[in-house]
């Protein structure tokens, strides 16, 4: 005798594999940064930004600086600092603009006082006095502020030395820093210029993403800056591809004991 399978059971197993297919779908979708055009990476923070016009934008970690340049605002806050923007001012009533376009009195001219000659007494023949010497100008005092200008050392080791400190010092390091949290130890690599005597390049990669910054040892003002970036170490030129750096606990690139393409660590 064959079994029959009540329609209800049907039904309720057709309900459960639908439901298991609507849950197998990908976890990841591939999302892009609006700026660079950058993959963005699983586990790698992104920031919501927001145009004047309203438009929103997924930004990565590397190009905050660049969407705040473009008058992008971050989304969390931008309905409050475009409302602070100043309105136009409401349109007049008809008898308001016909009040406002009446022309208003001429003023009273005053006539200019008459200068009189002075008087000399005495006929004596004395003639009158000179005009009076201009005052000295005060001496020119030394600005309050005057511009920096930093020393560019000489040799490649004291150009990678200083490349180092400087890119500490800018906000491009705690990118890294919360790169190497997700993505583990980076190979980095400090290269003079052969160019630009001031110029050091600094490349910082991992299996699935790079980039590389220009360090300007003489400019105080802005001295570290993003050129380029990829997702293949093989896309990295072989000049610039000599690991003689590494990062620390804290995020800080240091010179020397590098981790090699091999994996192994140079002293």
């Amino acid at each position: 005798m064959q079994n029959r399978v009540h329609p209800a059971c049907r039904l309720i197993d057709a309900h459960i594999i639908g439901s298991v297919k609507k849950e197998l779908r990908p976890v990841h979708d591939n999302v892009s940064c609006d700026v660079c055009g950058r993959t963005i990476l699983k586990g790698e923070r992104t920031e919501a930004y927001q145009s004047a016009d309203g438009r929103r934008y997924e930004v990565c970690e590397l190009c905050f600086e660049r969407a705040e340049g473009l008058g992008w605002i971050r989304a969390a806050g931008a309905d409050e600092a475009f409302a602070r923007a100043p309105r136009p001012e409401p349109r007049r009533s008809l008898l308001g603009r016909l009040r406002g376009r009446r022309p208003e009195p001429p003023a009273r001219s005053e006539a200019p006082p008459v200068e009189q000659e002075p008087v000399f007494e005495g006929g004596n023949g004395s003639q009158p006095p000179g005009p009076e010497p201009e005052p000295t100008p005060p001496p020119r005092s030394r600005p309050k502020h005057p511009r920096h200008v930093r020393a560019v050392p000489t040799t490649a080791e004291a150009k990678v030395e200083r490349s180092l400190d400087v890119f500490n010092e800018s906000g491009h390091q705690r990118t890294v820093a919360g790169l190497a949290r997700t993505l583990g130890t980076p190979f980095v690599a400090a290269v003079p210029s052969l160019d630009e005597p001031s110029f050091v390049d600094l490349v910082v990669a991992w299996e699935l993403s790079w980039y590389r910054f220009r360090v300007d040892l003489g400019d105080a003002a802005e001295p570290v800056v993003l050129v380029e970036n990829g997702e293949e170490l093989e896309q990295i030129d072989q000049t610039l591809r000599d690991w003689n750096a590494t990062i620390d606990g804290e995020g800080r690139l240091l010179r020397g004991n590098a981790v090699t393409e091999g994996g192994a660590g140079e002293p």
